[in-house]
This record gives structure tokens, sequence and C-alpha cells, in this order.
């Protein structure tokens, strides 16, 4: 056999070689010791580190969007917890305005139903109402993978993840959630005291904080995910631009009426604006509607506020101080999640 022939032979063997490599590189999911167990079924979409890869990418590109022009990032930003912060409610193509916030994408792995009114509950089928939704992407599936079935990139990509030649909307779920997963914030300032680090600790106004927030707060905001992931009316007044029920529109059923999703509070600090609107953009603002602005009597309100809370200033600064601890910056700014260069 000639010397040339046996060096691309070799040359190929290496790179056959690498391929399988890459393939077999699982991405392992690590849930934090002392967290419930994720709701997210791993068996059905094991995580690799091709998958993720991909995810990321797939995350960061605008060619999900009918004219090219936004990409999931485009309202959930990672510096501030994967949601926006430049206007009370999404933006979408051509300028279009949704009806509501973007909602954090933390700790979904623990989440079992999405979007404010919990239209859907499984985040393998999360991407596709975005992606379809006229006031975002506005665009059609079949048209996204011809898009991707077309690009050279994107079938080598795939190809690595999933071994298949043709991208189909299976694969591109589960591209997606593989990224979406890893999204884990549990490396606060909270969590650190939480696991005894040596030389963390609270100060005195944050455990003045901790203990009200355990005392009014913690049945809906849940530790350690500060979720319960469940679904609520915490009495604010129906916006008259929006009329959102919440709830009640995906289920018709009168109990849900203006129910939302609990959020989580990790990262509070930085995922302004707040509530399903986006109608506060201070923390201060959130605690003083708390505080002094629900009534008593509002429409389906949930029954651990039927009784005012009537924080004191001196209080507000403590639990302030508190939710401040809940901030993660290895998460915000950890370049695995970011823009991949």
């Amino acid at each position: 056999m000639n010397k040339t022939l046996l060096f691309f032979q070799l040359i190929l063997t290496i790179l056959l070689l690498g391929f399988s490599k890459e393939k077999a590189v699982v991405s392992t999911f690590e849930s934090p010791k002392s967290w419930p167990k994720p709701s997210y079924n791993f068996a059905d979409n094991s995580p690799t580190e091709a998958g993720f890869i991909l995810g990321r990418k797939l995350f960061y590109d605008p060619i999900l969007s009918r004219d090219s022009a936004i990409s999931c990032a485009s309202c959930h930003l990672q510096y501030t917890g994967f949601t926006h912060v430049d206007h009370a409610v999404s933006h979408g193509i051509e300028g279009r305005k949704g009806t509501r916030n973007s909602p954090v994408l933390i700790n979904l792995a623990w989440q079992k139903h999405f979007h404010w009114d919990g239209g859907v509950n499984h985040l393998d089928a999360q991407p596709i109402n975005p992606i379809e939704h006229f006031t975002e992407m506005d665009h059609t599936l079949p048209a996204v993978l011809d898009k991707l079935n077309r690009s050279i990139v994107y079938k080598q990509l795939f190809s690595k993840a999933f071994d298949s030649e043709k991208i189909t909307t299976k694969q591109l779920m589960m591209a997606l959630s593989q990224f979406l997963v890893q999204l884990v914030s549990s490396n606060s300032k909270y969590d650190r005291v939480m696991r005894h680090e040596q030389g963390v600790s609270f100060t005195d106004q944050e455990k003045r904080g901790l203990k009200l927030f355990r005392k009014h707060c913690s049945s809906c905001h849940t530790e350690p995910l500060f979720t319960n992931t469940f679904f609520a009316s915490n009495g604010i007044p129906v916006n008259n631009i929006f009329n959102d029920s919440g709830r009640f529109k995906i289920t018709a059923n009168p109990k849900d009426s203006l129910l939302f999703k609990i959020p989580t509070l990790r990262n509070v600090e930085y995922s302004f604006p707040y509530m399903h609107d986006g109608r506060f953009k201070k923390l201060k603002d959130v605690l003083n509607f708390y505080s002094d602005s629900i009534r008593p009597q509002a429409f389906n309100l949930h029954p651990k506020l039927r009784e005012p809370l009537h924080f004191s200033e001196f209080e507000k600064k403590d639990l302030l101080a508190f939710l401040l601890t809940l901030t993660d910056k290895e998460f915000l700014y950890n370049k695995r999640f970011s823009f991949p260069m």
C-alpha cells in the first residue's frame, strides 16, 4: 500500500476516533446535595457534551426566528438570571410587544410547568411556544427545520449529538433541553451558609431577614428552590392594558382565575422588573406592595396573604438584605452558559 494512502487512512482513523470520543462524553447533571429530586426525566434525554454545545448554540442563534432577528437569549440574558431588564414585557420580532415579563431560566430541571400560566408541562415542548408565537419569533417548526437541515454546521453538530443525518423536531427540542437543564444556580451566599462553608456566615441583618422570610414568604417561595412551583394569586390588581387572567386561560377553571406561576427568588437582585407584567422595577417596590397594598378581599387571593403583613421599614431592609444573599454570581457569569465564541 502506498504511503499517501496510508497517511490518509491514518488521518481518517484519528478523526473517527475523535468523533466517537466526543459523542461518548456525558455532560453529567449534578443535583445539589439535600435538594429535592429533579422533575426532568433524564432517562429520556441523557445529556451529552455534544448535546449541550448544540443546545447552547441554538439558544443564542436568531435562526429560530422568522426574520433571524432575535434569539432565545434576546429575552433571556444570562447576567440577569436569563430574563430581560430593559422593558416590562417581552419584545419579539419587528418590535412586537408581548403581554408578560419573560420568566427567568433557573433550575428548570425541577419545574413541571412552564410559562406564567403553566401552559406547557414539559421542558422538551417549551421552545415550541416562543418559536411559533406571533409576538415572539413568529416562525414555524417546518421552516426552522428546513433552515437547520440546509446548514452544514448544524448538520454536523446534530450528527455528533444524535448520530442522525436528518434534523427532526424531537432532536431540536432535546438539544435545547440539554442546555437548559444545566442552568443550575446553587452557589449563592445563602447556599454557602447552608453548606456550612468555612468563613461564610450571615450578618445579623441577613439573619433577621431570613427569619422574616421563613415566617411570611417561604410557603410559596420554598427553600432551596425558592419556589414551590405552584400557582397563586398575590392580589395584584389586574393590568387594564392586558387584562391577563393567568392560568384561567389554560384551564378555563374559574378557580384558576388570576393565578400565576410562583417564580423563584434566586438571583432576584438582578431579575427585575418584577411580577408577570413587569410592573415593579425595584425590589423595594415589591416589598412595599406585599406590606401595604394587598387588599384582603381581592379575588382568589392566596390564603397566606389575607392577613396584612405591614412590614416596618427596618423589616423591609432586613428582608432585602436576605434576598441579596440569593445572588449567585458564579451562575450569572459562568462562561459555559455564555454566548459560544
